[in-house]
Order: structure tokens, then sequence, then C-alpha cells
């Protein structure tokens, strides 16, 4: 057999290398690892509660303000806080709109260079592609001027010779199978989708204050509020107006029409360009939908609450599927979640690698591996990434498990988009399973999320009316209200899948805290019983046509979109005795 060794895999989160095993033109093997230590839980310990989620959502600058949420709702769990309905449906869409964001630029700019050959682009006949575009969708960008634009703008990117995407020392690979027009219809998308995101990005910053790492979350709520409406408020000079008449109030009713606005683009694009595209590669690698499969097993904690019930009905619903029964959802608790360390460079004072729950403590760094690191031993410890399990088996976690979960929950919007996708197709919901499969799922969630978020606005527009304006509940503002000791737990979604945060609170004070992130549960390393995570496991008998440059196996790693920075949080008490594991800042194959 021989080692390939990739590190960092680029267009990743954070610092990720794998190692593959290959035998006879296929991985045989593979090995996933986060190799930068993070420090994320220890910083929060003795800390305010009330300002955790400002340092949780550093964990990932990528999966902005998820982790700022999940913290600010486990406080609020801990304390017993209800919030006002007006932050429940600002929380929806700040992140509905996050997710259907991060849904496309996860598609395009993270893993369309796997699939799309750009030197081949730069040869297409923009007439041909623009045909080729018209057939398959409305967008109105589909013109052979647009199309030679984009063809100019590749030819010069690639006689750079600039690094990155365009250096193009993988183009002619054998394993790229789309025709010169596909190619360049599918880049020049790929440069559009940067030009939505910049204009899609004012929803976040006008509702959030910025992007990434928005500001407006509070322990209670939302720290928004409506338009200030004082007779006097014109003339009011301690009332300042806003200096920039391009940003209106963000509760205005200016405001909400250039969120309304922006929303409906961001479906027009999904619906327009992202389905078809996503559509377009399942045609042009059919063998996809096989290859890649993982642990089939799924888990979504649910998201985005309908209601402001205790236990309010989700718009993507909790449940888990387990061990290829895709018609049988099981709740998803708190309770079933564990973690090892054993093959995790982590160790519990008692010594004993067993699961445990995040909630029972934080195991200590226990780093292993050589300086620099050479290579990543299966049998030991390899992995700044604990095992998450859920009743003690690996879980896929991200819109695959959340479309799948949604259509076996009977979520109405998620079942009559998949629906008709499949019927389409002539496949049913396995064909989510595999690689393009996570891609498919990625584009019809982009899509549901979209058109709720339409909902959504409207809702918040008529509560407004009725003159509800409150945005926060500070009943429990003050500490010395709080119980001596509480714990708090919150499950939640991310894009890139089920995202839990569990903290206790002592005399005011954080006392522990733990993460479980998508990515912990997708780049889980081995267990107890050698069971290999979701990412390691699909990656098991990919073929390689080039072991110098193995584009098979990107594309299985690039269709979970990975963040170590978020699978890697964790820490032990004192991060300073931790030796970093430098790797060069390029893909590298050995």
């Amino acid at each position: 057999m021989s080692p390939i060794a990739i590190d960092p895999v680029t267009r990743a989160g954070g610092q990720l290398r794998v190692e593959l095993e290959v035998s006879g033109g296929a991985v045989d093997h593979a090995v996933v690892s986060a190799t930068m230590f993070r420090g994320f839980e220890h910083l929060l310990v003795g800390r305010d509660p009330r300002d955790a989620w400002q340092m949780a959502q550093r964990i990932c600058g990528t999966c902005t303000g998820v982790h700022a949420l999940a913290s600010v709702r486990a406080v609020e769990n801990a304390l017993g806080i209800q919030v006002p309905r007006n932050a429940r449906i600002l929380r929806n869409i700040l992140g509905g709109t996050m997710l259907v964001r991060d849904h496309v630029m996860t598609f395009y700019q993270r893993a369309l260079p796997d699939w799309v050959d750009l030197r081949s682009a730069a040869t297409a006949d923009p007439f041909a592609t623009a045909t080729l575009a018209k057939a398959t969708s409305a967008w109105p960008f589909a013109t052979p001027d647009h199309f030679r634009t984009v063809r100019e703008r590749l030819a010069a990117m690639i006689g750079s010779n600039q690094p990155g995407p365009f250096g193009g020392d993988w183009w002619g690979h054998p394993a790229y199978l789309l025709s010169p027009e596909q190619n360049l219809l599918l880049a020049a998308h790929m440069l559009d989708a940067l030009d939505w995101q910049r204009e899609f990005l004012r929803i976040e910053a006008l509702l959030g204050g910025k992007d990434p790492h928005p500001q407006t979350y509070l322990v209670g709520g939302m720290s928004l509020a409506p338009p200030w409406g004082g007779p006097a408020a014109s003339r009011n000079r301690q009332h300042p107006q806003v200096p920039d008449r391009d940003a209106p109030t963000p509760l205005s009713s200016e405001g909400l029409d250039l969120v309304e606005g922006l929303v409906a683009n961001a479906r027009i694009f999904v619906d327009q360009v992202l389905a078809p595209d996503a559509r377009l590669l399942v045609d042009a690698y059919p063998e996809y939908l096989e290859l890649g499969r993982g642990v089939t097993s799924y888990l979504a904690f649910g998201e985005f609450p309908l209601s402001d019930a205790k236990s309010p009905t989700l718009f993507l619903p909790n449940g888990r599927l387990m061990e290829g029964r895709l018609e049988a959802p099981q709740p998803a608790e708190e309770e079933g979640v564990a973690e090892s360390a054993l093959h995790a460079w982590f160790a519990f004072a008692d010594g004993d690698d067993k699961l445990r729950r995040p909630i029972d403590g934080l195991p200590q760094p226990s780093y292993t591996a050589a300086v620099p690191l050479e290579s990543l031993d299966p049998a030991g410890k390899y992995s700044w990434v604990k095992g998450a399990r859920y009743d003690g088996l690996p879980m896929e976690a991200g819109p695959a498990a959340r479309m799948m979960v949604g259509v076996a929950d009977g979520q109405n919007q998620v079942t009559l988009a998949l629906g008709t996708l499949l019927n389409d197709m002539g496949t049913g919901l396995e064909a989510l399973q595999g690689t393009v499969g996570r891609h498919l799922a990625r584009a019809v969630e982009a899509g549901v999320v979209a058109g709720e978020l339409g909902v959504w606005i409207k809702e918040l527009r008529e509560n407004l009316a009725t003159g509800d304006v409150s945005v926060a509940n500070v009943e429990l503002w003050d500490p010395t209200t709080w119980p001596a000791e509480a714990l708090g737990v919150s499950l939640g979604e991310g894009p890139r899948g089920a995202v839990g945060h569990w903290l206790t609170i002592r005399d005011g004070r954080i006392a522990s805290y733990q993460v479980v992130d998508g990515s912990t549960w997708n780049a889980a390393p081995r267990d107890n019983l050698a069971l290999a995570g979701p990412m390691e496991k699909a990656l098991a008998g990919i073929p390689i046509a080039d072991q110098a440059r193995p584009v098979e196996a990107m594309r299985v790693i690039h269709s979970f979109a990975p963040c170590a920075a978020c699978a890697a949080h964790v820490c032990g008490p004192d991060a300073s005795t931790v030796p970093q594991v430098r790797v060069h800042h390029r893909e590298t194959v050995r």
C-alpha cells in the first residue's frame, strides 16, 4: 500500500491533515486529523456568562454567529430565560441568512474547484455556453458577452501563475469529466457567487452589526431595537440621526424592505444558479452518488423555533436516523452525546478513555506525536478532535443529515423540495448519502430556508405592527438573581451540522464549558471500538487515479465542508504547555 498525506487540506477552516493508504488504485483506509490546538473552552472558564457568546463565536470566523447563538441559548437555558417573540424571529432571520450564504459559498468556493477544470473553461465557446445555460435556468446573466468576459478573466488569472485555485497544477487530471462549456458555466457562477455574497451580506451587517461575528446577540434576546418614536425624535440632539443614509435603521420599515429585497434576490440565485449547478454535477458524476458514503447514521438537533413555547416546533426538525434506517427517525437528545479521547491528544485524570458526556469534564492535553508531524498513527492518538458519538455510534451531521431527517419527520417544505428533485432524478433518499448527494442537500436546504426567511420577515413586521417592540428579556440580567449553581445546555444547528454547548455557572461565573460542533461529529477519529468517523469512513474505497493529485479524495473531504477550527476548539487547563504542529500554508501532497 502507498501512503498519501494531504497537509494542510486547503479550502477548509483551520489546519486539517488527511492521510490515505492506497491499495489497488483505491483508498484502503483514511486518517483525518486536526493539527491545530485550540483553547476556547478554557478561555471561558471564570468569565461572566453574559459575555461568553462574544468569545465563543471566535471559535470560528466561517461559521459566523453559530457559536454566539449557541452560547447565548446555553446561558438562557441555565437561568430559565424566555426571549421575546421579536428576538426569536430576529435570531431565525440572522441564522437563516448565514446558513444560506454559507451553503452557496461552500459549493462554489470550497468544493467546485475539485470538479471544474478552469484551464478547460478558458478554452470554451461563449455562445455554446450561453445556450447550455439557457437550457437549464432563467438566470439573466447567461449571455455570450458575460461568458466571454469570464473566459478572459480566467485566462488572465491562469496565465499569471498565481498560487491558489488558479495555479493549475491539477488541471488536465483524468478525473475532470466536464466539457469546456460546462466548466465555463460553473466557473462563471463561481465568480457570480462572490458578487451575490457581497450584496447578501448586507443583511448580516444590518441586523448583526458586522460579519463575521455579529454583535447584536444578547443573553435574553437581541440588542437591536425598533426606531425611537418620541415626539421630538428629529430634534433631540441626544438621539443622533444615522449618519449613513444608505443604511436605514434595521427594524424600520425601510430596513426590513431592504432585508426583504435581499432575501428575494437570494432565493432567485439559489433556485436559478445553485440548484441547477448541483444537479449538473450529479448528471456529470453519477458515480459519486455512491462514492463517499460514510457511516449511514445521521444526526440533527434541529433549528429555527417556530413558536415561543418551551419546547417549540422547529422548522428544521430534530431527529436521528440510525444505521441506514432512513424512514424511522428517533429523537436526538442531549443525554445520548458522548466523546472519546482514545485517539485524540487528550487524557482524562483517571486514565480511562471511555466515552464521556460533555458535561462530565474536560480531559487534559496529551500530545504524543513528533514535532514536526511526519505521520499519523491510527492505532494511537492522532488528532485534536475528540471522537463524538451518539449512543456509542459515529454520526454524520450537516445538510444531508438535516434533509433526510426532515423527510423522515414529514417536514412539508423539505419533503416537497426533495421529493420533486429525487423523483426527477429517479432515485430515493439514499442519493443524499454520497459525495454529490451532500451538495444536493446543501442546494435544497438553501432554497427551503431562503423561502422561509420571507415568512419570518413578514411575521416580524406583523408583530411590530401590534405595538410589541420588546426585543430582550432582562428580568434576570442581574447576577444576584441567579441560583448559586446552574447547568445549561444548548442544542442547535450550524451549516456544517449539529452544534451543542454545555456550561455550568457557579457563583455568577462560568465553572465549565464544552462544545461539540458539526465538524466534531464529521471529523471525529476512531473510537474504542475502532469505528472510523464519518469522513474517514467516507474516504474508504475512493478510487485514486493519480496519487500525486488525489482530487477524488478532495471531493469527498470538501463535501463535508470541514472546519477544523470548530472541530478542535477543545482545551485543558494549561494551553501554554501544548506543542504547536507547524505545517506549510499550501496544499502539499506527498
